[in-house]
């Protein structure tokens, strides 16, 4: 029942054409908010993925690229802010939106960066701490990814404006998708990868994931080893446990082709993250897709993913309190017959998980808000 109520809420939202921010179900279960954010009526119409940050004001500010198709030359970045309890009603094309009850509304979708004849994707938004916020995307200068580069860019007035591009990473299929992590030396580790290959349909086996470190004092980059594994890997999410160990989860290489081989990866470093081990299978099924990883304020680990080699679906959350040694918490917030992909997870000033993540097609930003105990504490019927 849990499942078939979240299928119900998403496909009523897309046939009605609600308004961005609004709650589609009072609650879902237990002690899970779940809201669409954006839907086709919005720039797009494609949307994937996305990303959330919280700025220093406490505003929320979402990041995704839209286009009319995933390869198209003119996807570009939107943003939008959350404004908290406006005194009036926001309009679109002369009609007021509703707000979210007793909160506020997200802004309207506005581009952010594109770069004139050549596609954009997968923008990571993310608030440093010296006040900073950042904007690492991909651009995309021929027929797939593995024709990428990373640009990025900042905004010193929490992302009211935001600087010109420049270059990140230079080499061809440079990729990034998870945000950064603020590590214990003060240094920023940033998660990307290196996509090889020129099909469309699948990664080849020289796809690799690794980091670049950013040193904020003296603003130079510097990069990781790279990870080694036999299918390839991308797009990996990482936390850090002690000031030398880290590990991060990484999306399985290949193809999208049925299978009962498709896990998610893990790799280890033990010097700060300068140099990481070949991935290796975990216990978590893995259908060529995305994942989220991030250390809780209290030190537990909440992972999501998608329960399934095969299909974006369900979305599952878990939670580990023995630094990532065993998950016994997890649950499922959203499944049945359709898709949920690219999760983006963070943990707010006031403890709560905010998740988005794409669905119908990609083509609908949803956004799920909980407390940890939504998981810890759940009982399966």
């Amino acid at each position: 029942m849990l499942l078939r109520r979240v299928v119900v809420a998403v496909g009523l939202a897309a046939m009605c054409g609600m308004a961005w921010g609004e709650l589609i179900l009072p609650k879902f279960e237990q002690n899970i908010e779940t809201y669409r954010v954006f839907g086709q009526e919005h720039p797009g119409p494609y949307k994937h993925p996305a990303s959330i940050t919280q700025l220093d004001n406490g505003d929320f500010y979402i990041a995704y690229y839209g286009g009319a198709n995933e390869y198209s030359n003119e996807t570009a970045v939107y943003g939008s802010r959350f404004i908290p309890e406006l005194e009036q009603h926001p309009q679109v094309a002369g009609q007021p939106v509703p707000l979210r009850p007793g909160t506020g509304v997200w802004s309207y979708p506005a581009v952010i960066a594109d770069t004139p004849f050549e596609g954009e994707g997968n923008p990571v938004v993310w608030q440093a701490p010296d006040g900073l916020v950042w904007l690492f995307y991909n651009n995309r200068k021929g027929d797939t990814w593995s024709n990428s580069h990373i640009k990025a860019k900042i905004s010193k007035d929490g992302a009211q404006t935001w600087s010109d591009s420049f270059m990140v990473a230079y080499e061809e299929g440079s990729m990034v998708q998870g945000p950064p992590i603020v590590l214990k030396d003060g240094d920023y580790l940033l998660p990307v990868y290196s996509e090889k290959g020129n099909d469309r349909e699948r990664t080849s086996e020289d796809t690799k994931s690794y980091f670049l470190r950013f040193k904020p004092s003296t603003n130079e980059w510097s990069e990781s080893t790279r990870i080694k594994s036999a299918q390839g890997n991308l797009q990996p999410e990482v936390v850090q446990l002690t000031d030398s160990d880290l590990f991060c989860f990484l999306r399985r290489g290949g193809s999208f082709l049925p299978t009962t081989d498709g896990w998610t990866l893990r790799s280890e470093s033990h010097d700060g993250g300068k140099t990481w081990s070949e991935g290796v299978k975990t216990e978590f099924k893995n259908p060529n897709a995305a994942v989220g990883l991030i250390k809780l304020q209290n030190g537990d680990l909440l992972f999501v993913f998608n329960d399934n080699m095969n299909d974006r679906t369900p979305l599952t959350v878990a939670v580990s309190r023995d630094s990532g040694k065993t998950w016994p918490f997890r649950r499922d917030i959203a499944g049945g017959d359709n898709d949920y992909a690219y999760p983006f997870a963070i943990q707010a000033k006031d403890g709560k998980v905010h998740i988005v993540f794409t669905t119908n097609g990609r083509t609908t930003i949803m956004q799920a808000v909980f407390n940890e105990e939504a998981i810890t504490e759940f009982k399966k019927e």
